[in-house]
């Protein structure tokens, strides 16, 4: 049976299907499934350990555009991040309006490259948590959930040659007012093509990071 477009039905800006594309309401209707599934527009080297052991943080950007299919794809391996109970006790603002991207750069104690070609905030959501626990404990989950989905995020972004920056510092009540929620947003994921790829840096031993406790 094909499928028809609920006129009824709220989609998330920027993601209503298109009348005249079967396969675009599918992946509308199943986002995780199809963009998942979906073969890469060209072949990419994803190998998880390879795709962590090479991703940079970057505060330089290009002004090329990103393209939809990888946006999707980041977005969607957001929504696949360990979550407290299965609860996804978080939410995902995806910031397109230039004029609210600057108002971002100065609530981020004006760090210019907050305003990227895709810029994501992640905000906590403990309501949609249904445990039983103190309310602190439900707090606790909320912000691990939100935080593991802006590292998916980062990590998706890598394996499809984008760079990206986190951003941790700002002033919460004023982000909250830009992106018009009440929920606490915990970081920014700003993405985009690099000015130029960057090497990885070093890290510290093993042996100075890990305890072993027996």
């Amino acid at each position: 049976m094909d499928k028809k477009i609920d006129r009824k039905m709220s989609w998330p800006k920027g993601y209503e299907p298109k009348d005249d594309s079967a396969n675009d309401l599918t992946l509308r209707l199943g986002l995780i499934s199809s963009i998942l599934k979906d073969k890469p527009k060209k072949k990419m080297n994803t190998e998880i350990f390879n795709v962590m052991a090479t991703r940079r943080s970057t505060r330089k950007f290009s002004n090329n555009p990103v393209e939809m299919w990888k946006i999707d794809k980041i977005l969607a391996a957001a929504d696949t991040a360990p979550t407290a109970g299965n609860y996804q006790g978080f939410e995902i603002f995806y910031v397109r309006d230039d004029d609210k991207k600057d108002s971002l750069v100065k609530a981020a104690n004006n760090q210019p490259y907050v305003k990227t070609p895709v810029v994501l905030v992640f905000c906590m959501n403990p309501e949609r948590i249904k445990l039983d626990f103190p309310k602190d404990v439900i707090l606790k989950f909320s912000i691990q959930d939100s935080t593991l989905a802006a590292a998916y995020s980062q990590l998706a972004a890598s394996a499809l040659g984008l760079s990206s920056i986190w951003i941790g510092m700002f002033d919460e009540e004023k982000v909250k007012k830009i992106i018009g929620t009440k929920l606490r947003p915990t970081s920014f994921l700003c993405i985009g093509y690099p000015v130029k790829k960057r090497p990885p840096k070093s890290r510290r031993q093993l042996k100075e990071l890990i305890h072993v406790v027996d």
